[in-house]
């Protein structure tokens, strides 16, 4: 066994030392070995015995015990209680053999760029697992997939932040900890069925095992002839006491070549460096999670998996927190199971959490709801009217998730967008980027949750035309539903885009609207023309082809038209009409009054926003004393004088 040697000046100076990881008399000489399976004896009796807060299965405890670096220290260890959002969790604490713990079955950080059994194009290699459930009375999540998927998507998640999350380990210990959950697997195959699994501390992981190579031919696939580097699924296929004389063989190795390499050569130094540096990797601090407590007693463990995930949000804030598209899919997917859990899912509740989350074949779940399957922007626009709706107990979930003290359009749109765009998934990075950058940028609109509508099967020609009459005739359900299905199509195909700077260019240097996607569908669809233009490209694009104009009366279709040039154009129409000679630069004095209201009005919802901010972080820093009046005064009174201004110059509210 070897690691894979780095450069370092310093190595060739002082070298590395293998630190010394004993917590109590470090007076003689410390040489790392590995404590023998009866020293656990003590310690899992304790973890078994009734203790309050303690609530994992026997197979669970012998993973604790057969991890820990010094087994005894968890006879009478201190049990912490963490608050998450709907319960506490129970953990405790000890230093652990970093290969007796399995990286996260599925990386929440990676959330964005996984492909989704939603899209019909993902293969059944690369797609994203069931989302895990509980154990009806231990603190554990399930895994229902076949043991096989379970292992490429760990793997393929331990790859992906080796690369692009590596830590510095080796020349120091990790003092860190991870965050490890025991799991358990339905369909495991001929592999163990338990293991602990770390939901916080991935990157910490891979990077200590990352130049670790395979040292034994019995976890080496019979096909390999040269050594490779250790994967989760090369450990995760032993038993228990075999994953633990695997560790010892390791550390054995490595005393092994320290002794061996005596000298002052370069090479001998550089060989008693690399076993410093992977005796040093071989241990990690970690916190298992070993209990719950839900503040809703009748709710037993089925928020378990949730409360997992609250605290793994919560603990993202440090050296990588999560991007802003993984953050918002992992809330969209605690939105849907409190909104599953507080039934407010309809009178079919699991097909439409399959088909919002997405992560399983919707094809039945979607015929269920009436829908076509075989059209994405079907389920997308499904995703958008379902959490959009206006019910209060819908909202007030949304809101606490969001952590919002009073939720608005635009909040939803993040949640919204990465549901959706699981119908996408399979699209190359470099074209799900510009339809992401497009939909962030504000894909709804105000009448999206201030009327009911629902989605139709709206799946061919026909059902186009009668959706466009409807619309016509002043049918605003039918409208909206118009306007969020070409949104859709208009957007994954590039022909809606985020305003960019040539825009102006392509139409002559007139001015087109830079408002969000969801501002210019809204406009659009208050023309005549607009809504030709809408329903025509919903059913061309579908047919791969190019989206017509309205030019001269008619639909026309444009030769060399780019997705930029089309984009360009609607939001031209959106400005100034269809009617060329409508087009101008000079602003009507009416024109300008609009403005200037939208811009006020946008300046309240920043406002607004700002003071959102405010509270959470006085909510995140445990700050409870009230702000003192001197400070707050100057607000209040240009709020107030702000009320009466716009009083006068306002209608009074209808009685």
């Amino acid at each position: 066994m070897s690691t894979i040697d780095t450069t370092d000046e310093r190595d060739d100076i002082d070298g590395i030392e293998v630190i010394d990881i004993r917590s109590g008399d470090r007076s003689t000489p410390f040489e790392h070995r590995v404590e023998p399976v009866s020293k656990t004896t003590k310690a899992i009796k304790f973890l078994e015995g009734k203790r309050p807060g303690i609530q994992i299965s026997s197979s669970a405890v012998r993973r604790i015990a057969f991890g820990a670096v010094e087994p005894a220290l968890l006879e009478g260890a201190r049990l912490e209680r963490h608050r998450v959002e709907t319960g506490w969790l129970t953990v405790i604490t000890y230093r652990a053999y970093t290969l007796l713990l399995s990286p996260a079955i599925e990386n929440d950080r990676l959330l964005d760029e996984a492909h989704y059994a939603a899209d019909p194009d993902t293969s059944n290699n690369q797609r994203v697992l069931a989302m895990p459930t509980a154990h009806g009375t231990d603190a554990t999540l399930v895994y229902t997939d076949a043991m096989d998927d379970l292992l490429a998507a760990i793997d393929r998640a331990s790859k992906s932040v080796r690369k692009s999350n590596p830590q510095e380990v080796g020349r120091r210990i990790v003092e860190r900890p991870l965050t490890a959950v025991p799991v358990t697997f339905l369909n495991p195959g001929r592999h163990p069925d338990d293991d602990l699994s770390i939901v916080d501390g991935n990157s910490r992981w891979a990077s200590c095992t990352a130049d670790i190579k395979v040292p034994s031919s019995s976890i080496r696939p019979t096909n390999a002839k040269d050594p490779e580097s250790l994967l989760p699924s090369h450990l995760m296929r032993l038993p228990l006491p075999e994953r633990r004389d695997l560790v010892r063989e390791i550390v054995k190795n490595a005393h092994r070549d320290i002794n061996a390499a005596t000298g002052t050569s370069r090479a001998a130094r550089a060989k008693r460096d690399q076993a410093a540096r992977l005796l040093n990797a071989m241990t990690v601090p970690v916190q298992v999670i070993v209990g719950y407590t839900d503040d809703n007693p009748s709710m037993g463990m089925r928020r378990f998996p949730v409360a997992v995930r609250s605290l793994l949000m919560r603990m993202n804030v440090g050296v990588k927190s999560f991007e802003p598209s993984s953050q918002n899919g992992v809330t969209a997917e605690e939105i849907v199971t409190a909104l599953l859990d507080a039934g407010e899912l309809g009178d079919d509740p699991q097909a439409v959490r399959d088909v919002l989350l997405g992560r399983a074949d919707v094809t039945d779940a979607m015929k269920s709801l009436g829908l076509n399957p075989a059209f994405r922007d079907l389920r997308f626009t499904f995703v958008v009217q379902q959490l959009t709706r206006k019910e209060p107990r819908l909202n007030a979930i949304m809101a606490a998730k969001l952590d919002k003290r009073r939720l608005q359009v635009s909040h939803r749109s993040g949640p919204i967008v990465e549901l959706g765009l699981r119908s996408y998934s399979s699209l190359p990075k470099e074209k799900l980027a510009p339809v992401r950058t497009a939909l962030d940028t504000g894909c709804l609109w105000q009448a999206l949750t201030d009327h009911e509508w629902t989605v139709e099967n709206i799946d061919n020609d026909q059902a186009v035309d009668d959706l466009l009459e409807r619309a016509d005739n002043g049918d605003v359900p039918a409208r909206l539903l118009l306007g969020v299905i070409a949104m859709v199509t208009l957007v994954t195909s590039g022909y809606l885009l985020a305003p960019g700077g040539s825009a102006e260019q392509i139409v002559g240097n007139i001015k087109v609207m830079r408002a969000g996607v969801g501002t210019v569908i809204k406009t659009i669809l208050d023309t005549k023309e607009g809504r030709q233009v809408l329903a025509d490209a919903i059913k061309r694009i579908r047919a791969n082809q190019p989206p017509r104009w309205w030019a001269d009366g008619h639909l026309v279709e444009q030769d060399g038209w780019k997705g930029s040039d089309f984009n360009a154009h609607l939001r031209l129409a959106a400005n100034h009409g269809f009617a060329p000679e409508g087009y101008q630069n000079d602003p009507t004095a009416t024109e300008l009054e609009d403005k200037a209201l939208t811009a006020f009005q946008k300046s309240l919802t920043t406002a607004a926003t700002d003071l959102d901010d405010l509270i959470a972080l006085r909510k995140e820093n445990g700050t409870t004393n009230e702000l003192p009046w001197i400070a707050v005064e100057p607000s209040f009174k240009q709020l107030s004088f702000m009320g009466q201004d716009l009083a006068r110059i306002a209608e009074g509210e209808p009685r």
